[in-house]
């Protein structure tokens, strides 16, 4: 399925299908922007395929944005992934790939939508560094990282953390002590946690430490994280990162 998308100076996308049948489309989905870009190319395709009642139209989401925000925090704020999520919705789309997402809340709440695994790229990076120890940064990440832990035989160590003061506490249940070790988790925003964490483990003897994200934000830069963590491994689902502290895996689709 071939399309043009036209974007004019005041912000508005406009899309025009050139011709009909399936159509797959792909987005980081990081942005308003990309959604309503998707809508446009879907209301097209719609008009295009008026008569055509087999056509297919799918959607994958590199990077949903709102994730995190899967729950109402505080009274009278608004629950963000519901509203996105209802946007989502309207599009009708027959199927929806969202890679990694940050809680089973977004499959949920987005109609025809499944999950797109990150295994490969954490299976990639495991073997890359020779069979690290994985560390899974807190109680919400244990499962899915113990999954991955199972599949590529390997040690886990679990992490846990609570703020005391504003300030993150971290308690590590295992032995690093000479070990190098590849904390696995699904965003970064700042990464002060995971910096906290790799210093965690080097006091505890970890003779390197690793991190791998599938979405990296990284909004703060690197300069801390260089402090204590050796090496960061990440997809460019949010954005294309050219540092030589980052190895980064690029997805298809995406420009």
């Amino acid at each position: 399925m071939k399309y043009n998308i036209k974007k004019f100076k005041d912000g508005q996308v406009a899309a025009q299908i050139i011709e009909s049948g399936d159509i797959d489309i792909s987005i980081r989905g990081n942005s308003y922007e990309d959604l309503f870009r998707a809508a446009a190319i879907k209301e097209a395709w719609d008009a295009k395929n008026i008569l055509n009642k087999t056509a297919i139209a799918k959607l994958t989401i590199f990077c949903l944005i709102g994730q995190r925000s899967d729950r109402r925090f505080n009274e009278g704020e608004s629950f963000d992934l519901k509203v996105i999520a209802n946007f989502i919705n309207a599009m009708n789309f027959d199927k929806i790939t969202i890679l990694h997402p940050h809680s089973p809340i977004s499959l949920a709440l987005i109609n025809n939508a499944e999950k797109l695994s990150h295994f490969k790229f954490v299976e990639k990076t495991f073997k890359s560094l020779g069979s690290p120890v994985l560390v899974s940064p807190d109680a919400g990440a244990y499962k899915t990282t113990h999954e991955i832990a199972e599949k590529l035989n390997a040690d886990l160590v679990p992490s846990n953390k609570v703020r005391v003061d504003g300030a993150p506490e971290i308690s590590i249940q295992g032995d690093v002590k000479g070990k190098e070790c590849l904390i696995v988790d699904d965003l970064a925003d700042g990464g002060r946690t995971f910096k906290f964490l790799a210093e965690a483990l080097k006091q505890q003897g970890a003779s390197k430490v690793f991190l791998y994200v599938t979405h990296a934000q990284f909004n703060y830069g690197f300069d801390e994280l260089k402090e204590t963590i050796d090496h960061v491994y990440c997809t460019n689902s949010y954005k294309n990162i050219e540092d030589n502290f980052v190895t980064q895996y690029r997805l298809d689709g995406i420009e």
